[in-house]
């Protein structure tokens, strides 16, 4: 079955079918992974396999984009973590990445994604597969493959949120939460965005000539760098759910952001959707602002967790 050839999520029931029973049996996707990959420029497929707590198996593929530099490519592990947000996990616990053309070699990831996989709560913990091809490899900590590191203020990028953001002027008039109107939908993911040092939430939703929609948010690295636009992350959803349609069957996009924004997406989006998306594809930007009322129902409120500090977010229900 196509969804089958195109699968990027496994329960473990189903990633054992695939011969995944134990943490070194991951590289048993890593082949899978690697000819979902999008690599048009360098020819380079590079693939990712990680395990979350729920006991899931993700897939993670680099895409690069055809006609634009390398910098705008979403990286194999960016794709995993991006899989995860997207499927509302909460952390990672294994890792491999294929370091080799024949998927036989494992290796740490490359230094903007390890700093990348910082902005997950409990980072320095997941353990990363290190294998050549005739030897049965070992489990190395993020800790020890990144000891000279920027240390995110708050490492809640796969908690849940609530940006409370609304649409500003006549476009605030938005329906219920399961409408089809992309606004609606870019809205929802910028309510998602992790901006925690700029501030600068975004969302993005688009639809294909199908008339299924994706749909992905800004995420912000401490390292600046690393970051993920939307319009990465909505790839990453279109490429994940797309069954292997091309980025030329994007007809209609729009982006949420805060007007005045410290980090704008607007002029790369419309640079990227030119190159990459259907000549006619209908690009969209609606402006969102803090809805003060509804940021009052929240509180951030400090969590001990093992003995780590962090943040929660709970909301407050007014009786």
């Amino acid at each position: 079955m196509a969804q089958d050839q195109y699968k990027f999520v496994f329960t473990a029931k189903e990633a054992e079918s695939e011969g995944v029973t134990e943490p070194f049996r991951l590289p048993n996707l890593i082949t899978k992974a690697m000819s979902l990959a999008r690599a048009p420029i360098s020819k380079y497929k590079v693939g990712a396999v990680g395990r979350a707590p729920s006991g899931r198996i993700y897939l993670g593929v680099n895409v690069e984009l055809p006609g634009l530099p390398l910098h705008h490519s979403i990286h194999a592990e960016q794709f995993l973590v991006t899989n995860l947000a997207l499927n509302s996990e909460k952390g990672l616990h294994l890792l491999a990445v294929s370091i080799s053309t024949d998927g036989n070699d494992f290796g740490a990831p490359c230094g903007n994604c390890r700093q990348f996989l910082m902005e997950m709560r409990n980072a320095l913990d997941i353990q990363i597969l290190l294998k050549s091809k005739h030897e049965e490899g070992s489990f190395r900590s993020l800790r020890h493959l990144l000891p000279d590191r920027f240390s995110p203020c708050s490492p809640l990028l796969l908690e849940k949120r609530d940006n409370c953001l609304t649409l500003s002027g006549s476009a605030g008039e938005i329906c219920s939460s399961d409408c089809s109107h992309l606004k609606c939908k870019a809205l929802a993911a910028a309510n998602n965005s992790f901006s925690p040092y700029t501030n600068s939430p975004s969302g993005v939703a688009l639809q294909d000539d199908d008339g299924e929609w994706y749909r992905g948010w800004y995420i912000e690295s401490v390292a600046s760098n690393p970051s993920l636009g939307p319009v990465q992350a909505a790839l990453v959803d279109f490429v994940a759910r797309g069954l292997g349609k091309g980025f030329d069957k994007i007809v209609e996009v729009v982006l949420v952001e805060k007007k005045n924004a410290r980090v704008s997406q607007e002029g790369t989006a419309k640079m990227i959707l030119d190159t990459i998306a259907a000549p006619n594809c209908d690009f969209k930007v609606f402006h969102c602002y803090e809805d003060l009322v509804k940021k009052m129902n929240y509180i951030t409120i400090p969590e001990v967790e093992n003995g780590k500090k962090g943040y929660l977010v709970r909301k407050i229900i007014r009786q």
